[in-house]
């Protein structure tokens, strides 16, 4: 491998996420099939279709990028995101649009979990691996603000049409895609005795057989997660805070203007709120030495204001409620990363880290009739 440059990798990282994120018609992808005759059943079975390829191929995916490699699968993930807009723009049927929404799903799927992987590891090969606690919070704000900015341009996206609308997120996954090929793979071991970098060769897995690593990653993570209940516990509280932020928010979308708030200043309400997600991603690389405990009372508290904030009715507090949610949920999901981290081998990293966005899903799924039948 050419010299390892850390701050070209993390830099690399922090820029795929701005220009992987930032998809107009991805963002307003309900608008965009109303627009052009689509029931709200149809959107609603949709949705469905996502959510169901996602909880099939979350951790999947994981396992391809730890026996396969987390740059291709960067790379896979953009390619799968460019063909997916490609489908969106020839469809001309529900099942076609079906089809597009799936190969969606599954671009999230690859990048899940493996972004996060290959920053670890590459901070850990740079012997940096304590600075990922600022990565964690500098990319999900990243995230965060890119998605609420393309949000905030639904009203462009819906001006252009479906079909410009996608051909203009074609054009920021195929640069997402050059940036994924420009990514170092690599490799640490957590069998070594030793972090030396000279024992870090990024070649030294690559004479096993495919079968014994696919099969190694496969019962080794089984085996991490029935033996380690501190991270199962970890991965099912994130998820039920972030499930009920996330929840708050899309009901908020139909509430807010039965609420009184004008059409026009939805799209900024929502960008507000996202801000909030931000900030809170950011805050938490300033409380490193907090316990655990303490993320958890808290944002528990702050995600509880939010939902009882959708009940008084006032635009303005339900705004001012979303965003505390959005804060808070950031701000435990940002620490949660950082310590599963800690705690996950090398070898099943990205595996593992699917595992928790797969928990959220089961939750989401559970929680969403929930929710509905309350709000």
């Amino acid at each position: 491998m050419r010299k390892f440059n850390i701050k070209a990798q993390i830099h690399k990282l922090y820029t795929l996420t701005t220009v992987g994120y930032f998809r107009i018609a991805g963002a307003s992808w309900v608008a965009l099939l109303a627009l052009r005759g689509f029931s709200m059943f149809e959107i609603g079975m949709l949705e469905s279709i996502f959510h169901i390829v996602s909880s099939s191929f979350e951790i999947p995916s994981g396992v391809v990028a730890d026996v396969f490699g987390r740059k291709k699968t960067m790379v896979l993930a953009s390619l799968v995101s460019f063909v997916s807009g490609l489908f969106m723009i020839l469809s001309n049927n529900f099942w076609s649009v079906a089809f597009a929404i799936g190969f969606s799903a599954l671009s999230y799927n690859l990048e899940s979990g493996t972004r996060e992987a290959l920053a670890y590891d590459s901070l850990k090969f740079a012997g940096q691996e304590e600075k990922y606690n600022k990565f964690a919070s500098t990319e999900m704000m990243l995230y965060r603000i890119t998605s609420s900015t393309a949000t905030l341009c639904a009203g462009f996206a819906l001006w252009l049409g479906y079909r410009k609308a996608y051909a203009f997120d074609i054009v920021f996954s195929l640069i997402a895609i050059g940036i994924a090929c420009s990514l170092n793979e690599v490799s640490v071991s957590n069998n070594e005795n030793t972090d030396n970098k000279e024992n870090n060769n990024p070649n030294a897995n690559k004479n096993a057989k495919i079968g014994y690593r696919l099969k190694n990653v496969i019962t080794e993570s089984w085996h991490f997660m029935i033996t380690n209940k501190k991270v199962r516990s970890i991965m099912v509280i994130n998820a039920i805070i972030g499930a009920v932020s996330t929840l708050v928010l899309f009901f908020l979308q139909a509430k807010l203007p039965l609420a009184g708030l004008n059409d026009a200043l939805l799209g900024p309400a929502l960008f507000v709120m996202g801000l909030g997600a931000a900030f809170g991603a950011k805050a938490a690389g300033f409380f490193p030495k907090w316990k655990y405990k303490k993320y958890i009372i808290i944002s528990s508290i702050g995600v509880i204001f939010a939902f009882a904030m959708v009940f008084t009715e006032l635009p303005y507090i339900m705004i001012l409620g979303g965003f505390v949610g959005s804060f808070f949920d950031d701000f435990i999901e940002v620490r949660t990363d950082i310590i599963l981290n800690e705690m996950i081998p090398s070898e099943q990293r990205a595996t593992l880290i699917s595992v928790n966005s797969f928990m959220f899903s089961i939750v989401m799924i559970v929680m969403s009739t929930l929710m509905g039948s309350i709000m």
